[in-house]
């Protein structure tokens, strides 16, 4: 019988954090974009550049006019978003927008809601 532990693999050491915990650097935003923005791929848009930024979150339409857009990240993507949404896409005419600091919800990427 070898005794031998040379080839035995090592203890797994434990799990210090759980994968559904953000990273203690993400944060969230939350904004309120008002103008032309529904009906003209603003959610669609707010998706692709979030993604791109390695964001999640989400992004819908209220029954005032108005889109939320919801993202948690690092503070450096999130500052490139709200510059990306002050924009939209081609068909929009952004009016304004509103930021405001939110409680870090759980996502697994961005999402377009109704």
């Amino acid at each position: 019988m070898n005794t031998d532990n040379k080839n035995c693999a090592p203890p797994l050491s434990p799990v210090l954090s759980s994968p559904s915990m953000p990273p203690r650097s993400d944060i969230a935003r939350r904004w309120f974009v008002r103008g032309r923005v529904q009906g003209v791929g603003y959610r669609w848009f707010a998706q692709r550049a979030a993604d791109s930024l390695g964001l999640a979150g989400y992004a819908r339409n209220l029954d005032d006019g108005r889109v939320e857009v919801y993202a948690v990240g690092p503070v450096a993507q999130l500052e490139k978003l709200a510059g990306l949404l002050y924009t939209g896409p081609r068909w929009a005419d952004v009016r304004g927008v509103e930021e405001q600091e939110a409680g870090v919800q759980q996502y697994g990427s961005f999402l377009i809601e109704p």
